[in-house]
């Protein structure tokens, strides 16, 4: 089941319906709130429930995938069918689709293989398995180059045998896509980068604005963390 945070990042509230609650988790049929995963954190946000509001700290997958769970800062009773309102901290969500739309440009940029990331909501890493050195002033003006040039962002949905045909879509050495489902969620940044994506992304690069590359660090012989983080 497609979830609406995967077809549509900038949607922030919504109705859905209790399926399980226990205590502070809570599962419903449906959500616009991003599970932990791939290296991006699990969205944060509010549920509206019988006039009462309450925070929603943590979303992320069970622990064998069926289902997504929202934590919740206390634990609360509510009954399976009810319906309950969503909102999602855009702030924080926005940050976050900027940062890793971010990372997927400097995969444009640096051809080696991707070893590790994290998305933050001010700084983001990526680690490589770099060949060649790489200057961080010039890395830098050129990925701010990159997001000024306004390329577009869209999706597709692929049947998850692409992997097997396309191996090289994969950027990551360390984590392969969870497979399963039958089909793979592709992101597309126009002219620059094509890899299957989980998370939730801008439309346009221009939209990430200015960002900085406060440090690249030596994690091994030839591996390299390589921190972004945003000017604004």
């Amino acid at each position: 089941m497609r979830q609406p945070f995967q077809l549509d990042a900038y949607q922030t509230r919504m109705s859905a319906q209790v399926v399980a609650c226990e205590g502070q988790r809570l599962v419903l049929d449906s959500t616009l709130f991003y599970p932990r995963g791939g290296g991006q954190p699990g969205d944060r946000g509010w549920i509206t429930a019988a006039g009462q509001r309450y925070e929603v700290v943590d979303t992320c997958y069970s622990d064998d995938r069926s289902c997504i769970e929202h934590h919740l800062a206390e634990a609360v009773t509510l009954t399976p069918g009810e319906t309950i309102e969503l909102e999602l901290d855009w702030d924080r969500r926005h940050r976050h689709m900027r940062m890793h739309t971010c990372l997927h440009l400097l995969c444009h940029l640096i051809k080696d293989p991707v070893t590790g990331g994290n998305v933050g909501a001010d700084q983001s890493r990526a680690e490589f398995d770099l060949t060649t050195p790489v200057d961080k002033l010039e890395l830098e003006a050129q990925l701010n180059a990159l997001i000024a040039s306004g390329a577009e962002i869209t999706t597709e949905w692929l049947p998850e045998s692409i992997l097997d045909e396309q191996p090289e879509l994969v950027r990551t050495m360390s984590v392969q896509p969870p497979r399963g489902a039958g089909e793979l969620r592709m992101v597309r940044v126009a002219g620059l980068d094509y890899q299957p994506c989980g998370g939730t992304h801008v439309r346009n690069i221009r939209e990430i604005g200015q960002v900085r590359i406060p440090s690249i660090k030596s994690k091994g012989k030839q591996n390299k963390r390589i921190n972004v983080a945003l000017v604004d």
